[in-house]
């Protein structure tokens, strides 16, 4: 291992991010496990890239197929991106019939800031004071974690996030009043400053945010005041989409919005790099007017025929119901473990996305979270943290987790608990 870290280190950075202390080296995975250089097995209940598990079969069949046909780019014409797009576009409501294929969710929401001061001529962005929507240039200025070189710039404004524990308003009742009131500061602050308001952009599962438990109408009143001053409304489902919450398709629909633009990433073609932001045709075509863009990869062939796959795996397996129904009964067992663990102060999720946030002598408890994950990772259970105070465990499986699946995580984070606390 140290020959593989020194050579990595050298090739691609000392900064570049490893999960664990002892990092795992990866060499096969199948469903939910993954599997390690020495031949250990682990149950896998971080990545939701692989959506329909890891090395599904019809994916790698769908990938290897195409690649074997024809792969190049969108300026010739190809049926495989028009039949995905319609399946793809079928899954949304509120006249989201249009499309921009690219290759992450940092590239959809660089697409859809882009979209959003085409239609409105603005620049300024309004999101949360605790998120993060990728990593270029543009999107970096969105995020809480680290401050961008040169600072962040004024034409981002941040609303308060939601949070279970610690309420912006002081009470989990006053949440929406308080963004609603974050939101309607930050349009003055860009109107004064001439930046205007070009969009809010949010993900509806607030999950960078730690996942908070939010409603429906959360954001009716925040978007009013959005749309009042002009401004578009980004969806960005990188992280709940495809039916992950089990409740619905997309975080908007649990939330109850019409989003202007819905941008998708991770789980999109369970780990072959595509993703794309959605929109209605006019906003469409008021970004291709505004912007010369073009994306050499973004729906090509084989991403093409990978997305169609997922998207077929995930109807015939019906995974949004087993994200439900798994994600409901691990959930309440995840209950049961804080009933006996006085440091579990919240448990919470939707579907296959959930967690447990610790707390311990009336402050969050990050680092006993991060020793706890590391104790789950050496009894061969991989997860990671989330939140404000990174004290959430972030619980987030491939969408074919099973019932056994989750009593395997619970009795290993039942021991691990007791081993740290």
């Amino acid at each position: 291992m140290s020959d593989v870290l020194a050579r990595r280190a050298r090739l691609l950075g000392p900064q570049m991010t490893t999960f664990y202390r002892e990092p795992v080296h990866l060499v096969r995975g199948k469903g939910v496990h993954v599997w390690d250089a020495d031949g250990r097995q682990y149950l896998d209940c971080y990545n939701n890239v692989p959506h329909v598990g890891h090395c599904h079969p019809r994916v790698v069949e769908a990938i290897a197929t195409q690649a074997a046909t024809l792969n190049t780019h969108t300026r010739y014409v190809h049926d495989g991106i028009l039949d995905y797009g319609e399946a793809l576009t079928a899954r949304f409501d509120h006249n989201l019939d249009s499309m921009v294929m690219v290759c992450s969710g940092s590239e959809a929401n660089d697409v859809a800031l882009r979209m959003a001061q085409a239609v409105t001529g603005k620049t300024g962005v309004i999101t949360t004071d605790n998120t993060y929507h990728g990593n270029t240039a543009a999107v970096s200025q969105l995020n809480s974690a680290k401050i961008p070189i040169g600072g962040f710039q004024a034409h981002v404004q941040r609303a308060p996030a939601p949070d279970n524990l610690m309420p912006p308003s002081g009470t989990r009742a006053g949440q929406a009043a308080a963004f609603t009131e974050g939101v309607k500061q930050a349009i003055s602050a860009l109107e004064a400053n001439g930046a205007g308001v070009s969009a809010l952009i949010v993900c509806p599962y607030f999950a960078n945010e730690g996942f908070p438990t939010v409603e429906a109408g959360f954001l009716d009143e925040a978007i009013a005041l959005v749309h009042a001053a002009g401004g578009l409304v980004i969806a960005d489902e990188v992280q709940p989409g495809f039916g992950r919450i089990g409740s619905h398709w997309w975080g908007h629909q649990k939330l109850a919005f019409a989003p202007d633009i819905v941008t998708l990433g991770k789980p999109m073609a369970n780990g072959h790099p595509v993703a794309a932001a959605i929109t209605q045709p006019e906003i469409l075509a008021c970004f291709q007017e505004g912007f010369k863009y073009f994306n050499t990869f973004g729906g090509n062939p084989v991403s093409a025929a990978a997305a169609m796959a997922v998207l077929n795996v995930i109807e015939d397996e019906a995974l949004v119901s087993n994200a439900q129904e798994v994600g409901a009964y691990a959930l309440n067992l995840l209950s049961e473990i804080q009933a006996r663990f006085d440091v579990v102060a919240d448990v919470r999720g939707s579907g296959l996305f959930f967690g447990a946030e610790l707390w311990r002598d009336g402050a969050p408890a990050t680092t006993l979270c991060d020793a706890l994950v590391e104790e789950m990772r050496q009894r061969g259970v991989l997860l990671h943290t989330e939140g404000r105070f990174d004290n959430t465990l972030k619980i987030r499986p491939p969408c074919v987790f099973s019932r056994q699946d989750a009593d395997r995580l619970i009795e290993t984070l039942d021991t691990a608990l007791g081993a740290v606390v």
